[in-house]
């Protein structure tokens, strides 16, 4: 019974080692695989697809009428069912010099070797080379060649300080990654080293994938430290989506949208600075990214203030970048990053004469200037120190003159208030004081008088007081003899 139960779990760990294995390499698309729900997926140009030849870009020539010649550039989308989209531009293709971002959207259908677009202001016959313009009269409008664009940073070589990630000749520095016999990368492998700071350089090419459509079309992202979505989509012949190919992911689309037809190898350049952290977790800075879809800038150092989609959340912690397995196989290759906390260069710099000159002149100005305003603020100082001294000294001579005039003012009060009472009675026998006349004595009043008058009779300038009292007394009598006279 035991060595039965053995064999069982043998049997058991076996089986789910095999599971394990599966999950972890699933297996490869060939091209022309139908993907549930999607259909077919080409990784190959496809040689019994009759749409694929008529899908691309065209660009040429065209005269309205009577007006000026004008650039003309179209790209045409096979969405299945012999049925096509198709996107017109003024001025030429998105990424060409004059090229007006505000499209003329047409569709067509497919009959034999050829397809009609409708929706504009003409109808455009395309065939796999070019494309043949008609005004509603039927006159010849214009006629635009079929082109093939590359991306300008295509076959990038690695620079002098950079790491190579993928040459197609192992995927040494890569977990869970598969190679196809062509020496490409398939999706879904994450890179084992993990950076900071770094400018990424990858070249993609999208399946053709003719009847999905959009996020099941093409899909798979470049996920910086597995937080920020990079996307990589197929959305040739499409608006800039906020969801498509250069866009970070459902955070903003690019500022043009880049996308080459399927099945063309393409370039995603990638400049981007970690968000940066303090000991206790805070953020202090957003990370920052710069992109080129095809060698075109579509973001400018943009900041990114949280992870996008379905991206890990953001702390002060490296994560590894990943190639975003989707379902769908796009194909990797030519992938290399530059560290730039590890970039080399010289250490330690040296100025040279000139510079030394430059900073001692620098130096000598900051002095004088400096001096300058020294001089200027002591200056002002003093002038407002003097002001202020000859302020208080205002004041305090202001003080001092009204108390001596209030000083003047209660010496004449007291002055006056002394002239005014009466001299004290001087002894008998003394002489009185040269200068100074005795007031006369008033005349006393007879018997007869002072009987008679009432006593509570009031003289009749009492209310005037002893002056006036006096003045009367002296108008109706005489003054009574001195006593020093008799």
């Amino acid at each position: 019974m035991s060595r039965l139960v053995s064999l069982l779990i043998a049997v058991f760990v076996v089986a789910s080692g095999m599971e394990l294995i599966a999950q972890e390499q699933p297996a490869v698309h060939t091209s022309g695989d139908r993907i549930n729900g999607k259909g077919p997926a080409y990784t190959e140009p496809p040689e019994q697809d009759p749409n694929y030849n008529l899908m691309g870009e065209f660009f040429g020539e065209i005269t309205a009428g009577e007006g000026e010649p004008e650039l003309l550039g179209l790209q045409i989308r096979a969405i299945g069912h012999n049925e096509f989209d198709a996107l017109s531009f003024f001025g030429g293709l998105p990424g060409q010099d004059n090229h007006h971002p505000e499209p003329i959207r047409m569709i067509g259908r497919r009959s034999d070797d050829f397809v009609v677009l409708s929706g504009g202001p003409w109808a455009i016959f395309v065939e796999k080379d070019a494309c043949m313009l008609l005004d509603r009269e039927g006159n010849k409008v214009g006629r635009l060649e079929r082109i093939q664009r590359s991306s300008p940073t295509l076959h990038a070589r690695p620079p002098k300080d950079s790491s190579v990630l993928f040459d197609g000749t192992n995927i040494d520095h890569f977990v869970n990654a598969q190679m196809t016999s062509e020496g490409l990368l398939v999706e879904g492998a994450d890179i084992k080293p993990m950076f900071q700071d770094f400018n990424l350089h990858v070249e993609f090419r999208l399946p053709y994938m003719p009847e999905a459509d959009g996020q099941q079309r093409g899909n798979s992202g470049l996920y910086l430290q597995s937080r920020y979505e990079c996307q990589v989509l197929d959305s040739f012949a499409l608006d800039p989506l906020y969801n498509g190919l250069g866009a970070l992911y459902r955070f903003r689309a690019p500022d043009l949208n880049m996308c080459l037809p399927p099945l063309v190898w393409q370039t995603y350049d990638v400049q981007f600075t970690a968000p940066r952290w303090t000991a206790d977790g805070t953020k202090l800075r957003d990370a920052h990214i710069t992109s080129w879809i095809n060698g075109v800038k579509i973001h400018d150092n943009v900041a990114l203030p949280d992870k996008t989609g379905a991206g890990k959340p953001e702390e002060p912690l490296l994560l590894p970048i990943r190639l975003q397995d989707h379902g769908d196989p796009v194909r990797f290759r030519n992938i290399w990053i530059v560290d730039r906390g590890l970039a080399v260069g010289e250490f330690p710099i040296f100025p040279t004469k000139e510079e030394l000159e430059a900073i001692a002149k620098a130096e000598e100005e900051r002095a004088q200037k400096e001096k300058a305003e020294q001089e200027k603020e002591l200056k002002q100082r003093e002038e407002a120190e003097k002001k202020e001294l000859d302020k208080k000294k205002a004041a305090e001579e202001k003080t001092k003159a009204e108390a001596e005039k209030a000083k003047a003012n209660d010496k004449d009060q007291a002055k006056d208030t002394e002239s005014n009472e009466p001299p004290a009675n001087e002894p008998e026998g003394e002489p009185a004081s040269s200068g100074e006349k005795e007031s006369p004595e008033p005349e006393q009043p007879n018997a007869e008088t002072a009987d008679t008058q009432p006593a509570d009779t009031e003289p009749a300038n009492a209310e005037q007081g002893d002056d006036a009292t006096a003045e009367t007394q002296g108008a109706d009598a005489e003054p009574a003899n001195d006593p020093a006279d008799a």
